[in-house]
């Protein structure tokens, strides 16, 4: 008999970010997220102490996939994070980071939670109209003519990630072949709107980064002896067949019920004649390639073999839809009379091989699926690279629809917070809409919010080195720690970003102290953007995104009066 317990009452604890404990594992928290940030941030190796495997990782994608959060202030945290990073696949970090600092900071200043959240929102608004705006000093435009910025942007993603542990050439030649796979998923002939094409990864280990090749159409992994027999093929067109269905006469797909089976009848005979029923269509409409998800039956593989039919199984359903895209074929889910209308093509089918793998190439007549086959030397530095390929791609993605980069290496914050903290001092009225606040009141706030600005691009410095503003520009600058007689034009190269020389004039202001309020002005020529060789930019949809959903959770944080846990 089983045991019943009482159930237990609800747990229930009144204003939650008072609690030191919440204090303490939110600061643990960022103090996590903070190392990992931008190119010298530190690796975090995630495991199961009971064994399984181990990520080594500085992305906040595997980060936060990985990590283990129970209370559950942080897990709102941590959730919007990582919704924000399934849509945007980039700054997860800098919106974590940025949550964060905003959470603690409004911890320390003298104004209710009320005040702050509707300054928030005020301040976000504020940001937003303006890095929009046709006066942002910190917003790029994309020119798809030219691949100077679209290749800073992903250099810009690839340098960020130091567990891929890339050199400076491997890194370029990556950043080519992703600018390339995704140029040609874009269709040749486009009207108002268009669909893009697919990008396969492939993976192939134990090989240099710089063997790395991008090929039209899909690689599908085979073994040496199938390829034996496609070698005798002549190259032709060939008319393909997608089968979603299982072909191999078993009765997986038949669902609940009872199945009746007539006195002396072979259950497996008559399934299989229907397999051969399927073939001889097959054969009568002369497919030349027949493509399954699943296992095809051994007899039907030799019914085909004789027919001079390729069959490929096993493919699994992740290449079902690039193999739709490819070959223009639609998905049979049946095993009866096949409409001619679900039949595709593919240009030519070519034995490969790279490396210790050997591939069946299918080459489309029209190219907007391609197969990028990437190398690495190791299973954890493949894993990485691969996610940030795959971040590079979604990013270029997202900039065909808003054609913008920001200022990266931080010089979009401390800009931001420059111009901030200008028009609070100048022109109140533009950031605060509604009377109830006083001056003093909005200056409190925005300082709050342009410290947790900065205190992110201070996360970029994981050495012990100056942080800096210029005071024209508003740009972040790093250099060793000196002393304060320091010549700072003599230590310093360029800022962030890459877009300011330290030759041209320019006085600074450490970031860890307080600067006069000044007007930053724009940098962003177009001659001063073109010549910039080491340009560092950040995707202009994921960073508004992230400033948004920082603040958005980092007030419905602060709002909170209660949580209830149930116990039970």
């Amino acid at each position: 008999m089983s045991r019943f317990e009482a159930k237990k009452p609800s747990l229930c604890k009144a204003e939650p970010l008072t609690s030191e404990r919440v204090r303490s594992t939110l600061s643990v928290l960022k103090g996590i997220l903070v190392s990992c940030y931008g190119p010298s941030g530190r690796l975090k190796q995630l495991h199961n102490g009971l064994g399984g495997s181990v990520c080594t990782t500085s992305q906040s994608s595997a980060l936060l996939r990985n990590l283990s959060v129970t209370h559950p202030v942080l897990k709102v945290l941590t959730a919007s994070v990582q919704n924000h990073v399934s849509c945007f696949s980039d700054c997860g970090l800098f919106t974590a980071i940025l949550c964060c600092n905003l959470i603690e900071n409004t911890q320390r200043i003298d104004l209710t939670p009320t005040k702050v959240i509707k300054l928030n929102k005020d301040l976000l608004s504020f940001c937003t109209s303006y890095l929009k705006s046709e006066a942002c000093s910190c917003r790029i435009p994309v020119d798809f003519s030219s691949t100077h910025i679209l290749l800073g942007l992903v250099h810009s993603i690839l340098t960020s990630k130091p567990a891929c542990m890339l050199t400076r050439k491997e890194t370029d030649h990556i950043s080519a072949l992703l600018l390339k796979a995704f140029l040609l998923t874009i269709p040749e002939s486009t009207e108002d709107r268009f669909i893009l094409g697919k990008n396969i990864i492939v993976p192939l280990k134990g090989q240099g980064v710089t063997d790395s090749t991008i090929l039209p159409g899909l690689l599908i992994e085979m073994s040496e002896v199938q390829l034996r027999r496609l070698s005798t093929r002549k190259s032709s067109a060939l008319k393909v067949a997608l089968f979603c269905v299982s072909l191999s006469g078993d009765f997986s797909n038949a669902g609940e019920g009872t199945v009746v089976v007539p006195y002396q009848v072979s259950l497996e005979n008559a399934v299989l004649e229907q397999l051969f029923n399927l073939g001889r269509q097959l054969v009568s409409d002369h497919v030349g390639l027949v493509l399954c998800q699943k296992v095809i039956h051994p007899s039907l593989k030799q019914f085909f073999s004789e027919h001079h039919i390729i069959a490929i199984d096993r493919v699994g359903v992740t290449l079902m839809e690039p193999l739709s895209k490819v070959t223009g074929a639609m998905p049979i889910g049946s095993l009866n009379t096949i409409a001619s209308t679900t039949y595709g093509s593919v240009k030519d089918l070519h034995p490969a091989r790279f490396g210790s793998k050997h591939f069946f190439h299918l080459i489309p007549h029209e190219t907007t699926v391609c197969s990028l086959l990437l190398c690495s030397r190791n299973d954890t530095t493949w894993e990485e690279l691969k996610l940030a390929c795959q971040t590079a791609l979604h990013v270029l993605q997202l900039t065909i629809k808003e054609p913008w980069v920001l200022l990266g290496g931080g010089c979009t914050e401390t800009h931001l917070a420059a111009h901030i903290r200008h028009k609070v001092h100048n022109k109140a009225d533009d950031i605060v809409k509604e009377d109830g606040y006083s001056r003093a009141e909005l200056r409190i706030a925005a300082e709050a919010f342009c410290s947790a600005l900065e205190a992110v691009v201070g996360s970029l410095e994981h050495d012990g080195g100056e942080i800096l503003i210029d005071m024209k520009y508003g740009h972040f600058w790093s250099g060793q720690a000196a002393s304060a007689s320091v010549n700072w034009p003599d230590m310093l190269s360029r800022c962030g970003c890459g877009l300011c020389n330290s030759q041209e004039g320019l006085s600074w202001s450490s970031l860890r102290s307080t600067y006069h309020p000044f007007a930053p002005q724009t940098c962003l020529s177009q001659a001063a953007v073109d010549s910039a060789s080491n340009l560092i930019v950040d995707c202009f949809t994921a960073k508004l995104s992230g400033l948004q959903v920082a603040v958005e959770t980092a007030n419905l944080i602060l709002d909170l009066s209660y949580v209830i846990e149930d116990k039970n």
